[in-house]
């Protein structure tokens, strides 16, 4: 089992969060957390030992040696490379090469640890939560051939036959995922901005965002405020899936309406008008824009005077320090090689507090916020990632 730096008892998180956000973080979710993430770690060492790179780490070196040396492609197999060996680093699995970040050193042979034995154990303590653990092991399967050249992560995650498996991570019913939506829906509904207003959402995958939100409004006797729910993705698939399941709620006719939407093109193209929401929000969505200040420009031209950005992301606690959920989305060209910005875009995927800060700052937008207070909670508990971030337009 992972060692936490901390105690996470009940005391320490009332002291660390929001009343509001409380009871999501209960012991049986600590401990889901805790063994995904070893989950992870053994599926890392497994990835590792099956791409050669136990061999190739003997001399040492940067990421892109040791892929050079395991015979792996050289677009995807450096990033990957670094990604698997910066966690067995913080594993204690694998050295830093001299103390040098970015190079790295074998202490020994790597660890054989079972990953069905953490499996397991979460399925006797939740099994609600094995989603999580499905589309992990689907990754840790395409890892070599995505390393080597042989296959792209599009290819090894999303082909026909896996759809179900992301239907079921996504779900409100897999705790794993579903504290990312109900962390923001608690935040749209604290900082909804107008008494009446209309709600975008982006990259709404099949829906279960939109139905924590929509479920919490109702909950707090606050429907009325959202006039017009408009529930956007881009994929086709997911988009039919989300609309089947929104359209059948009985708050639906009237409000909610359902259309594709790409972040990283106009918004005027789907019909979104010019300072016309109040709310823009979307559930890990925003991380996977190519070009994140475009996408930030086009959200603050359609919001009106005081609407809000709302997004629930996956936050990186510490610049360079892994999250256990970029084993599987690392796999993908998009979420490596997004356009970088040097201040506050400097690397794909998750970005720190800092970092989505000076993004809203950079956009011009006013009042950002992290909620709950990461740069707070990471030095005594890193391992918390789930975080709703935004900022206000002027």
């Amino acid at each position: 089992m992972p060692v936490r730096p901390v105690a996470t008892g009940s005391d320490l998180r009332s002291a660390l969060l929001p009343v509001a956000l409380l009871p999501l973080f209960d012991d049986r979710f600590i401990a889901s957390c805790d063994l995904i993430e070893e989950y992870v770690f053994r599926l890392a060492l497994k990835v590792a030992r099956d791409a050669g790179l136990e061999e190739a780490l003997a001399r040492g070196g940067a990421a892109a040696d040791i892929a050079s040396r395991a015979g792996l492609d050289a677009a995807p197999g450096p990033p990957l490379v670094d990604w698997l060996l910066r966690l067995l680093v913080e594993r204690g699995a694998v050295a830093r090469n001299g103390g040098e970040p970015g190079r790295f050193q074998a202490l020994g042979p790597l660890p054989d640890l079972d990953p069905a034995e953490i499996e397991r154990a979460q399925a006797a303590h939740d099994p609600a939560a094995l989603p999580s653990y499905r589309l992990a092991a689907l990754a840790a399967e395409g890892y070599p051939q995505v390393m080597r050249g042989a296959a792209t992560g599009e290819a090894v995650l999303f082909s026909a036959d896996r759809i179900s498996a992301w239907s079921d991570y996504f779900s409100n019913q897999n705790p794993l995922y579903a504290i990312s939506n109900q962390i923001g829906s608690r935040a749209v509904l604290a900082r909804f901005p107008h008494p009446r207003g209309t709600v975008l959402e982006i990259g709404g995958g099949a829906g279960s965002g939109a139905m924590a939100l929509l479920d919490g409004f109702a909950a707090a006797g606050a429907t009325e405020r959202i006039e017009a729910y408009r529930f956007t993705e881009l994929s086709p698939l997911f988009l039919r899936r989300g609309q089947r399941a929104l359209m059948a709620r009985p708050d639906a006719p009237g409000r909610l309406s359902c259309g594709l939407l790409d972040i990283d093109r106009p918004f005027a193209k789907a019909g979104v008008e010019p300072g016309s929401l109040s709310v823009v929000y979307g559930v890990n969505t925003l991380h996977v824009a190519r070009d994140l200040a475009f996408t930030l420009a086009e959200i603050r031209a359609a919001l009106a005077p005081g609407g809000c950005l709302i997004a629930s992301e996956c936050v990186r606690p510490f610049p360079g320090r892994t999250v256990y959920v970029e084993f599987v989305f690392a796999l993908l060209d998009s979420f490596r090689a997004p356009v970088l910005q040097p201040q506050w875009r400097p690397n794909g995927g998750f970005l720190t507090p800092e970092q989505w800060l000076a993004a809203f700052r950079a956009a011009g937008f006013a009042e950002p916020f992290v909620w709950p207070d990461i740069p707070r909670i990471r030095e005594r508990y890193p391992a918390l990632v789930a975080a709703a971030v935004g900022a206000v337009k002027p």
